[in-house]
């Protein structure tokens, strides 16, 4: 328990450490894709200009239902979307889905609800670029039409960017960007900090914590990849293979847009390929098996704290066999306690001797020394997959349950008139309750211990819930609450089992 309790500390405070700390230049950086000298020239995007872009650029404002787009006139590109039902979140892409030819300016020719286009003219070549907005709240319709206005062949291999990624604007959102890309043999999670190609994908996408982009090429072969820009941020772009333009025809590029939320449930209507970018690191597979229980259980009780609670039940009893070796293989630890003092005053000159009585003193008694670190440690998927699905799931973004108003975020049940090291200002109870429930499962745990070892417990019975409640202070209310539910049942076990005694 002590060493679970100082790896969470050690993850938690690394991550926050990490996200102050500004990502280092390295003279020999080693790239995932050959040095640029070597890359295709399609394959190279224009560098773009420090992130984000520059207020010059004018913007076109597009409001509908749901969604809210800024438009970059000149670029035919999107700087942003924000989502109105999700407490105006939004989605930062820069130079998204800007098309990198030579000396490209573009001009609104429509602008509605149903259709935004825009046009590009010069002497060798006219670009109609269209954005088609469907029945479909979130999908979008690109079509990039290239007409070759000129007497010889028109080259078309620019680079279309899918959108760029700031890590220094807000370097604790930049914890939750990622990319992810679908070839034809697997799904791909880049590292979005380097250079990296693909050569032919079926989609990509990126996403921050709540909302995600994903382009899928309709009717041409095009390949993705990542350019880092600087220290400060990457870019995600597509390319197609060189294809020629022959004079006075015309050639359009078609793309299927996803500009929406990460909601497993509306992605999955709409092309269940696309929930493939909600990835939940290295316990994915158990991450997605708990939302989808989650989601489950909401569309029964219609409340997501209500849905959290159950959850915890059934995790709870799922693992409540394991639970019950856990707690009496501690009851037979501590009736060994004794003997092990003695045993450690006999031998205190000869480790290797201590450690061989103590090991026949276990096989004497049949006790597994080890027997009540197992439910724990396959708890630990549990809790970080958990941890993920609900950090980031957008459904809980806004959500109330007692007097918790958004279980995405700290329960923040007033706001105090100072600022304290580590907790700030804002006084949340939720995980000061859980500590003072884990402090009480401590006490009723270690009662039976003495000598040295009764030092050590009475320590942590003070010290393993302060760290706990430290580590959880700042997380998402929606799991606090799920950790408190855990233990609370495991308090009551703990209650019942001293009873028997």
């Amino acid at each position: 328990m002590v060493a679970i309790a100082l790896s969470l500390l050690v993850m938690m405070s690394w991550s926050a450490w990490m996200s102050k700390k500004q990502p280092l230049e390295n003279k020999a950086v080693i790239s995932e894709i050959p040095a640029e000298s070597s890359l295709p020239k399609a394959a190279i995007p224009v560098k773009a200009e420090s992130l984000p872009v520059a207020a010059a650029v004018k913007t076109q404002e597009l409001s509908l239902d749901n969604i809210e787009i800024s438009f970059l006139e000149e670029r035919a590109g999107i700087q942003k979307a924000t989502f109105n039902h999700y407490k105006k979140g939004e989605l930062w892409l820069g130079r998204g889905l800007e098309l990198l030819g030579p000396d490209l300016a573009f001009k609104k020719s429509a602008f509605s609800p149903a259709k935004v286009e825009f046009v590009h003219t010069d002497v060798k070549k006219t670009i109609y670029k269209s954005f088609k907005f469907l029945n479909n709240k979130y999908c979008i319709d690109l079509e990039i039409n290239v007409q070759n206005d000129s007497a010889s062949p028109l080259a078309f291999d620019w680079p279309l960017i899918l959108g760029d990624l700031d890590f220094a604007t807000n370097p604790v959102e930049a914890r939750y960007y990622g990319i992810s890309l679908m070839t034809d043999e697997k799904l791909i999670h880049p590292n979005s900090r380097k250079d990296f190609q693909a050569e032919v994908i079926k989609w990509a996408g990126i996403y921050n914590r709540y909302f995600s982009i994903i382009i899928e090429p309709l009717n041409m072969k095009f390949g993705a990849g990542i350019k880092k820009l600087d220290k400060n941020g990457s870019q995600v772009y597509l390319f197609p293979a060189e294809y020629k333009i022959p004079p006075g025809r015309s050639q359009a590029f078609k793309f299927r847009i996803y500009l929406g939320p990460q909601d497993l449930q509306t992605l999955s209507s709409i092309n269940p390929d696309w929930a493939g970018i909600m990835h939940y690191g290295v316990f994915n597979f158990v991450g997605h098996l708990l939302l989808q229980l989650l989601q489950g259980i909401y569309k029964v009780v219609h409340n997501w704290g209500w849905a959290i609670i159950i959850l915890s039940l059934i995790i709870y009893l799922c693992l409540f066999p394991l639970t019950l070796k856990q707690m009496h293989s501690m009851k037979e630890m501590q009736a060994l306690q004794p003997h092990i003092e003695e045993l450690r005053k006999q031998y205190k000159d000869n480790p290797q001797k201590l450690n061989k009585e103590i090991m026949q003193l276990y096989r004497e008694h049949k006790v597994n020394p080890l027997g009540g670190c197992l439910p724990m440690i396959l708890q630990i998927p549990v809790f970080f997959a958990l941890y993920q699905v609900l950090m980031r799931s957008v459904a809980l973004r806004g959500s109330h349950f007692l007097w918790i108003k958004d279980l995405s975020e700290p329960d923040r049940l007033f706001t105090l008139p100072i600022s304290l090291p580590l907790l700030g200002n804002e006084f949340n109870i939720l995980p000061i309750i859980m500590a003072i429930g884990m402090f009480f499962q401590q006490k009723l745990t270690s009662s039976a211990a003495s000598g040295t070892s009764s030092e050590q417990q009475r320590f942590m019975t003070i010290f393993f819930p302060i760290m706990f409640g430290m580590i959880f202070y700042k997380m998402p209310s929606g799991l606090v609450l799920y950790w408190f539910v855990n233990s609370t049942l495991m308090l009551l076990y703990q209650l019942r089992l001293n009873k028997k005694r």
